[in-house]
């Protein structure tokens, strides 16, 4: 139950208790459940994944943080989508794999590999791409699920890969088909300042985000040249990582959100980094697909 895992993780006391037993920094919050996760909400709201007139159709990846922690931004996700004319395909499928392969699970994580390529690979093409949220999540279809399994399973992976990207990837290719245009958000002005995921940096790049979030006109995106922001998933929860994961952050990332006034927004891809965030400076962050959203005429 939600409810009470929140309870738990809010209540001083048993924070405490949980925190020790599970090995996690005292000083660090405790990510909580959603109320309800991302695929209760979209099989009660099947008719919202449809749009009027669809441009084309996309398959969405629900990954474990979005449909247990950040429901709020799947949703909004596929809002924007829909809003945008692409109609939203969800199926059935397992889990990324990452935790698994963050904790080096390589048998769990090679099993979920074959899952996904299996579940993936027959309905994914270049016209109906496999779009995620979380960039640990949707990237490690590129990166390892190729390297996990082997023959015939290794060539479907590899080719299921060339067909999947993080929807910043798959928004900013719209854009340059002409697909999305800035007229179709309110032209506000704002100040943008962006941390990129070290999964971005590493397999894709942080240049569609700064592209898309450049639509609405009036909006000045700004890269925060930093690296790591130092939570790295679970390592910056760990106690005996706390002090190293905040002087991470504090050799950039942190500096320049707090030089920032109130009103700039800062965005920030990765569930982990938002996270960071929120415990080295009290600033919330936003997925690009948020802001872009809330900019929507």
């Amino acid at each position: 139950y939600p409810w009470a895992y929140n309870l738990l993780v809010s209540w001083s006391f048993s924070a405490a208790k949980m925190k020790k037993y599970l090995g996690i920094a005292p000083q660090r919050s405790i990510p909580k459940l959603h109320k309800r996760t991302l695929r209760k909400w979209v099989s009660k709201n099947e008719a919202a994944l449809q749009p009027n007139h669809p441009i084309k159709e996309v398959l969405f990846f629900i990954d474990e943080f979005t449909n247990f922690n950040d429901t709020p931004i799947g949703i909004t996700a596929i809002q924007l989508l829909v809003k945008l004319g692409f109609k939203v395909v969800i199926v059935d499928h397992m889990e990324s794999g990452r935790t698994y392969l963050s904790k080096g699970l390589l048998d769990e994580a090679k099993e979920i590999a074959s899952g996904n390529v299996g579940t993936f690979h027959p309905i994914v093409s270049a016209e109906r791409k496999l779009i995620g949220l979380e960039p640990s999540a949707i990237l490690t279809f590129r990166d390892e699920y190729p390297d996990l399994l082997r023959g015939p399973e290794a060539d479907k992976a590899k080719e299921l890969a060339a067909n999947v990207l993080t929807v910043e990837e798959f928004l900013a290719e719209e854009m340059q088909a002409g697909n999305i245009t800035s007229d179709q958000f309110m032209p506000n002005a704002a100040r943008i300042r962006l941390h990129g995921h070290c999964h971005q940096k590493a397999l894709s790049s942080v240049i569609p985000t700064k592209q898309i979030l450049s639509l609405p006109a009036g909006y000045e995106v700004l890269m925060i040249p930093s690296g790591c922001c130092g939570m790295a998933g679970s390592f910056g929860y760990e106690e005996k990582h706390y002090d190293i994961s905040m002087k991470i952050g504090e050799l950039v990332l942190f500096p320049a959100i707090r030089e920032e006034a109130d009103t700039t927004i800062i965005a920030a891809p990765g569930t982990s980094c938002r996270h960071q965030i929120m415990d080295g400076t009290g600033r919330v962050a936003k997925h690009p697909v948020e802001i872009l959203y809330e900019a929507l005429i």
